[in-house]
This record gives C-alpha cells, sequence and structure tokens, in this order.
C-alpha cells in the first residue's frame, strides 16, 4: 500500500513539475515582445533623439509625442494579458445527478430533452448541428451563446475570439477592447518609430558607404538602422491583423464566428446573426462614453453572457397587453364595447349582433390580407347562432399557434362574405 502511494505521489509530482515547464514555456513569446519594446525604447529615445538629433525642439517633439504613444501602446498590452478570461458562472453547471443521465442517456432524443430542460431558464439561442443546446462535457456546462471550450486555458470562454500566444492569454469578452487597441497602438508606434527615424536611417546609410572607418557611426548606426527595419517590419504585419479585428469589431463577429457561423435555434446557422449595425457593434466592444473609446479600460457592454441577435433568430412573443399589437398591427379588431374579440381555437361561425357589431380600425391590408387579433382578456369560445336579418356572420379560421388566445382573422374572406350578405338583402328588398 505504502508503495503504491509512493508511485502515485512521484506521479503526481512528475505532473506538477512538467506543468509549471509548460506554463513557464508559455510566456517566452511574452517575454520576447517584451525585450523587443525595450530594446526599442533604447534605440529611439538614446540612440536617435538623445544622440543623433541636434535641434533641441524636434527633440522634444519627437519625444513628447513617442512616450504618449509608448504608453498607450505598453497599457494596452498589459491589459490585454493580464486580464482574466471571463468564464461561466456556476449556476450554468450541471448537476451530478443529470451528467449522469446524460452520458448514460439511450438515445440522442433523450440526452437533448434532458439539455433542453435544464436550459430552460437559461438565455441560450445557439445551438450544434443536431439542434441540441450546446454543452461542454469537460467542463460539465451548458454553454452560453459564443462562448467556447479553450484547451490551453483549461476552460469554457465568454465570447471567445482566439487564444492568442504573444499575450499568453484568450482574446475574449472581457479583454477584446484592450486587445484591439493594443493592435491599433503597436502599429500606430511601429508607423511612428519609422516615420521618424527614416531621415536619420538615410543619412546613417550613406555616411557607412562613404565613411565605414567612422568610430562615432558605431553602435549608434546599428540601433538605428536596425530600428527602422524592425519597426516596417512589424507594422507591416500588423497592418493586416488590425484591420482584419476592425472588420470584425464592425460586423459584430468572433473569429471562430468568422470561419464557422453560429447556429442558431431559430433561423440555423448565420454569420451576421449577432449584427446590429456598424455603430452599434463598436459600441458592444468600446462602450457608450467616446472619451473612454481609445483608452484601454473597461467600457464593455453586457455581461458576456446575452447578446442581442437579429430579430430573424428572436422567439416571437406575443403580449396580451399593447406590445404584440404594435408589432403585428396595422390592423385590429375591436368590439365597440371594448369587450374581448372573437376568441376561438378552431373554426367556428359567429355572429355579431347590432348591440356589440364587430369593427375594423384598418390602415392597410397586411401580407395576403391576414390580421392578426390580440385578445385583451380572458373570454369563453363564441358559439354558432342563426344570424339575424341584421346580423354579420363571420367564419373564424385560425391560421396561427392560438395557444396565447391569439388568432388570425382573414379579411379578404371576411369582407367577401360580407359583400355576399349584402347583395342577398339588397336582392330580398327588391
Amino acid at each position: 500500500m505504502s508503495a503504491a502511494m509512493g508511485n502515485y505521489d512521484g506521479e503526481s509530482k512528475k505532473s506538477t513539475a512538467l506543468g509549471s515547464c509548460m506554463a513557464a514555456l508559455k510566456w517566452i513569446p511574452v517575454i520576447f515582445i517584451a525585450a523587443v519594446i525595450a530594446w526599442s525604447y533604447y534605440a529611439y529615445v538614446v540612440s536617435l533623439c538623445l544622440l543623433s538629433i541636434e535641434n533641441v525642439f524636434e527633440q522634444i517633439v519627437f519625444l513628447i509625442f513617442y512616450h504618449i504613444i509608448c504608453v498607450l501602446f505598453f497599457w494596452s498590452y498589459w491589459k490585454t494579458i493580464f486580464t482574466p478570461v471571463g468564464t461561466v458562472p456556476a449556476n450554468w453547471r450541471i448537476p451530478e445527478a443529470e451528467i449522469e443521465h446524460i452520458f448514460h442517456a439511450d438515445t440522442q432524443d433523450q440526452q437533448k430533452r434532458i439539455l433542453e430542460n435544464f436550459a430552460k431558464t437559461l438565455p441560450v439561442t445557439n445551438r450544434t448541428l443536431n439542434g441540441s443546446v450546446r454543452f461542454c462535457e469537460k467542463c460539465k456546462i451548458i454553454k452560453p451563446d459564443r462562448a467556447h471550450h479553450c484547451s490551453v486555458c483549461g476552460a469554457c470562454v465568454l465570447k471567445m475570439d482566439h487564444h492568442c500566444p504573444w499575450v499568453n492569454n484568450c482574446v475574449n469578452f472581457t479583454n477584446y477592447k484592450y486587445f484591439v487597441l493594443f493592435l491599433g497602438y503597436a502599429l500606430l508606434y511601429c508607423l511612428y518609430v519609422a516615420l521618424t527615424s527614416l531621415e536619420y536611417f538615410i543619412r546613417f546609410w550613406r555616411l557607412e558607404l562613404s565613411q565605414q572607418g567612422d568610430l562615432n557611426s558605431g553602435m549608434g548606426r546599428f540601433n538605428i538602422v536596425f530600428l527602422f527595419f524592425v519597426s516596417i517590419m512589424f507594422a507591416i504585419s500588423l497592418v493586416s491583423l488590425f484591420g482584419y479585428h476592425v472588420y470584425l469589431t464592425l460586423m459584430n463577429r468572433t473569429t471562430l464566428e468568422a470561419f464557422r457561423a453560429p447556429i442558431f435555434r431559430i433561423g440555423g446557422p448565420d454569420k451576421n446573426g449577432f449584427n446590429l449595425g456598424k455603430y452599434a457593434n463598436f459600441q458592444e466592444v468600446f462602450g457608450d462614453n467616446w472619451k473612454l473609446w481609445f483608452l484601454p479600460v473597461y467600457t464593455s457592454v453586457g455581461d458576456g453572457l446575452t447578446y442581442t441577435t437579429q430579430k430573424q433568430h428572436q422567439m416571437q412573443s406575443y403580449d396580451s397587453m399593447g406590445d404584440t399589437t404594435q408589432r403585428t398591427s396595422q390592423h385590429e379588431l375591436l368590439r365597440e364595447d371594448d369587450t374581448l374579440p372573437l376568441n376561438m381555437t378552431g373554426a367556428a361561425v359567429g355572429s355579431v349582433s347590432a348591440a356589440s357589431t364587430a369593427t375594423v380600425k384598418s390602415v392597410g391590408a397586411g401580407v395576403n390580407g391576414m390580421v392578426a387579433v390580440i385578445p385583451v382578456q380572458p373570454a369563453q369560445p363564441v358559439e354558432a347562432t342563426t344570424p339575424a336579418a341584421t346580423d354579420i356572420e363571420v367564419l373564424v379560421v385560425p391560421t396561427m399557434d392560438t395557444a396565447n388566445g391569439n388568432v388570425i382573422i382573414n379579411m379578404r374572406d371576411l369582407e367577401s362574405r360580407n359583400d355576399e350578405q349584402q347583395q342577398q338583402r339588397n336582392n330580398q328588398n327588391v
């Protein structure tokens, strides 16, 4: 027993040591970028501005703008690296008893029913290819919309864009603004350094060709020449990356969604399902306060769990008061005494007496002449009666789900039947 425990402890220590080594290796790209920034600071401030530029005013102007850009650049980089990833709350975790039922379900449909039952109170609209609620087997949670499991972080991450080795962090809901600003300020930093050092790069390059033995052109010339080439190289690589993420921001799309469109419960796959318009998309990431847009402080809108989708992916809800009337409405069928209009669950023939005549308020024909009738209060089904001479016989055939008491009346049929009855009365009078 003790030998077995000793072997287990040894394996645990090896696993811990291996994990620590892997964690340390992940910081190598970050250390490399930090070293490049530190060297570029020395090359620009010391070798270029202090030792090469003779005009004091030019030195001051160059150094002021350089330090403003440098501070914003490094600040954004720092926030991108050290902002914790957005993780899924505990109430999205499936209990162990339900997990056992899911893993031991006999059929896929049974598994889907279990997931749907658990997720019925959660705000999820995304589904898998087979229409099931998205579920992470490793984290044992229901995945919120736009969340994905990161194998490097070992967790489900909110609005995951990608895992970036250059920041040793997931680019996600919590730090996406910082990441875009980091790319933007890094590009601005490289362009500024390249443009302000171009004149002195040319001068030192010519000096090296004509006076190779000049002692004053040693390390200083190397720093300036190398600074120019490095800034141009990084600027070229950053242009496409920054431009791509600006495009994704304006389209309200992540890198993962650009390669695989999210699947909605209503409407199916759609890369533009979260697109609310360029300005609204921009505000979702950068916030409502324009004064803070370009500062690496948190201003993103939302909680990372729920997102507004386009109308075709939203569940149509019919309120019993006024909201649905505004949605469906250009037409309203009401009684003159303010009681409930016709409310039926199937085809029926009703009569409307002169004391409670059905009136139609309309500002134009709907699609195929169909009019939505929205009940205001519960009512008993109208029984068919023999129409009187002054009654209007109405054939009501609902054409939509009437679970909420809503009825669709075909106005064209109603008007046609009314015309026929009026013609019959005219013939009788003659």
